[in-house]
């Protein structure tokens, strides 16, 4: 069976789970998502998009 879970569900998930039981505050979760964002439109975002890529092939154990 094979489940196919939105990344954005997954890292919400994640983003609870810090906030809930590690203590991490809100404002930085939103500080790190606007960081995030901003840098997505740099001279970086080839390169990020690149790894990521990159890394969820060697996860997923295909190769395009």
């Amino acid at each position: 069976m094979t489940v196919s879970l939105p990344l954005v569900v997954v890292l919400g998930f994640f983003v609870w789970g810090a906030v809930r039981f590690l203590g991490v505050r809100v404002w930085i979760v939103v500080l790190i998502a606007l960081f995030g964002f901003w840098l997505s439109h740099t001279f970086l975002a080839p390169a990020i998009e690149s790894g990521t890529r990159s890394g969820v092939t060697v996860i997923n154990g295909s190769h395009i």
